[in-house]
């Protein structure tokens, strides 16, 4: 054999053995990670806030976690939805015009989260809108209220009624004044569900109920997780925010609508018109720090609109995106880095402020 040839296969020896070297210490690096961090995933789906909640959670005590977050997310929604008959909404709403009642503590972190954003956004977001949305009934038997009835209990709607002094109690000052809390409750649900998985001490996890997404813990290497933002106009995705901590709330045209006499209604209404908002958009999507506050600013970015949302985005330090009928999506400036459109040029991705 000559030496070039004696060479060669010297050469291809040593890359076969750097070759296999390599996939043992990759496959050493990925059993020590595992058993760090416990990185077993486990995923369940179940059913509240009238909506799915869905959870992957990893670390030891993954199912632990799951069961409590599940747990916390049933609790709460008994606490606030205005359909329970012994829930803390429930009775502030039969209550209105009358007498205080006593909160959970639950109850009212919400509250206040929710009012917060009611009176920083002017009352696009009003968690008075019930007398209003009742008339809709967007859940059971959507369908167009008459006019006279609208204008009738719009005068019911006012965020400034519901009274919050601070002794764990709440009231409505007006009769036939109602919350719900339809438009924060999901994200409320994160915040609870993130709560208990801090509570059962798992590596991390991404729970999401309904358009709210909450992540707990980092990734390994910190990488960041990547969370879809739907496509409107079809099944798929526009694109991805990545995301290292906090919450993600949309709200979307499409989540509940009908359509009667050749004109279609979408679920988010207007709290000054009664009817459902008209400024050209199709979703919103408010990366926060909280969950109930994203939930809370994506419906009231919605009303408002991409310019008008931004004093609001900025007192709360959020980002969003704006998803509007003619295809444009608008990102505000703290997103922008960590949104990532899916490519195919079909919508016009711009920057907010330009």
């Amino acid at each position: 054999m000559s030496s070039s040839a004696k060479n060669k296969k010297a050469i291809t020896r040593k890359i076969q053995f750097w070759l296999i070297l390599l996939g043992i210490v990759l496959v050493a690096v990925g059993l020590l990670i595992f058993f760090l961090t416990g990185d077993d995933m486990y995923e369940v789906t179940t059913f509240s806030m009238g909506t799915y909640v869905s959870q992957r959670v990893y670390g030891k005590n993954r199912e632990e976690g799951a069961r409590l977050a599940a747990q916390a997310v049933q609790e709460l929604d008994d606490l606030i939805s205005w359909r329970s008959g012994t829930g803390d909404v429930a009775a502030i709403n039969a209550a209105a015009g009358s007498d205080f009642v006593p909160l959970d503590g639950r109850t009212e972190r919400v509250l206040r989260s929710a009012m917060d954003v009611c009176e920083k956004s002017g009352g696009a977001l009003d968690i008075t809108i019930a007398p209003i949305s009742r008339l809709w009934d967007f859940d059971n038997d959507p369908h167009l209220p008459p006019d006279d009835m609208i204008q009738k209990f719009l005068t019911k709607v006012d965020f400034s009624a519901l009274s919050l002094p601070g002794d764990g109690t709440a009231a409505l000052r007006l009769h036939e004044t109602a919350i719900d809390l339809g438009a924060v409750g999901k994200g409320a649900a994160c915040d609870a569900a993130i709560d208990a998985y801090q509570q059962a001490g798992v590596s991390r996890a991404v729970v999401a109920v309904g358009g709210s997404i909450g992540v707990y813990g980092k990734k390994p290497f910190g990488e960041p997780w990547k969370i879809a933002i739907r496509d409107p106009n079809g099944d798929g995705g526009l694109g991805t925010i990545s995301l290292t901590e906090g919450f993600v709330s949309t709200s979307g045209s499409y989540e509940k609508y009908f359509t009667e006499n050749d004109k279609t209604y979408h679920h988010l209404l207007d709290p000054d018109t009664g009817y459902p908002a008209e400024n050209g958009l199709l979703s919103v999507t408010v990366k926060s720090k909280e969950g109930a506050l994203s939930d809370g600013l994506s419906t009231a970015c919605f009303v408002l609109g991409p310019e008008k949302s931004l004093p609001l985005l900025k007192e709360f330090d959020a980002d969003a995106v704006f998803v509007a009928e003619d295809r444009q999506v608008y990102v505000t400036e703290g997103i922008w880095e960590d949104f990532t459109p899916n490519g195919d040029g079909f919508y016009a991705v711009k920057l907010l402020p330009e």
